[in-house]
């Protein structure tokens, strides 16, 4: 069985992540998204929301597992005999920082990274802004799954 990983924090899930996991889930059997757990940054949604989210909008993919993580990607892998990390690249500055950790994680574990280039459309995108947009009224129900904006309207207190 081919297995990959495709990990983030997902704070939260963007159309941009979920464009990633649908190529991934395309290309192996069965597609692990790792919710990765950082101690010293508060999320607007917990890890179970988002592992909620994100079990709820990859449902339609069949092959998608969705489980939180925290410590070493190489770890995760090992754990669940994962040979492939596969990441979006939305642009230049993306890869001088991904090639670092794609080396790194190879030299740890021999697990391999594949780079998919993000689709131009969500080229611009990242969690940071959808929260930073939604919660000044601005609309991101173009960038973010449907279920997720009503989350963030929720969180945020917006109408």
């Amino acid at each position: 069985m081919r297995r990959a990983v495709c990990p983030g924090s997902f704070d939260p899930i963007t159309n941009g992540h979920l464009d990633i996991i649908a190529r991934a889930s395309r290309l192996y059997d069965e597609v692990y998204v790792a919710v990765m757990i950082n101690q010293s940054k508060k999320g607007l949604f917990e890890i179970e929301e988002r592992i909620d989210l994100i079990r709820t909008v990859t449902a339609e993919y069949g092959n998608v597992r969705v489980e939180a993580f925290h410590g070493l990607l190489v770890d995760f892998c090992k754990q669940r005999d994962i040979p492939a990390i596969v990441k979006g690249l939305r642009a230049v500055s993306d890869f001088d920082y991904e090639l670092q950790m794609a080396q790194m994680n190879n030299g740890l574990s021999g697990v391999e990274t594949l780079f998919v280039p993000t689709n131009p459309t969500y080229s611009f995108l990242s969690s940071s802004l959808v929260k930073e947009v939604a919660a000044w009224g601005g609309d991101v129900s173009h960038l973010v799954p449907a279920e997720v904006l009503t989350a963030l309207t929720e969180r945020l207190g917006k109408d």
